[in-house]
């Protein structure tokens, strides 16, 4: 299972750096799906640590977090963080959704959701060790 949670880890710090290049890069809507991708795979990487088993097929980090059983230790910040992210996998997929999405991604508001992401992603690593 060791292999699997670093699996998950790299992953997640791979995408957190990615997101962190598309805000330099003014690349706004990949902001909030790099971030939301980070955040899926640091959860399943807590997922199998605790379950000892491999991660769900679902890309809802509601739906993970809670069968990882760390749902119940976010504060109220970070679960209403998590339901401002949820949409960012399918909305940016999906051309009628992803120009009014777009809109919504300012500078400010993507700086805001990859400052929480790296925040909540150090939060459950701390907690895989």
């Amino acid at each position: 299972m060791t292999d699997q949670i670093n699996y998950w880890r790299e992953l997640s710090d791979y995408d957190i750096e990615t997101a962190d290049a598309m805000q330099k890069g003014k690349r706004y809507l990949y902001v909030g799906f790099m971030s939301h991708q980070s955040i899926e795979k640091i959860l399943k990487a807590y997922f199998v640590k605790i379950n000892g088993e491999s991660a769900p097929f679902s890309h809802s980090l509601s739906y993970i977090a809670k069968k990882a059983k760390i749902y119940e230790h976010f504060t109220e910040d970070q679960k209403r963080f998590l339901d401002m992210l949820e949409p960012m996998n399918i909305e940016c997929r999906y051309p009628t959704h992803k120009e009014q999405l777009l809109k919504s991604l300012t500078e400010e508001k993507c700086r805001e959701i990859l400052d929480n992401s790296k925040e909540l992603q150090l939060w459950i690593k701390q907690k895989l060790y």
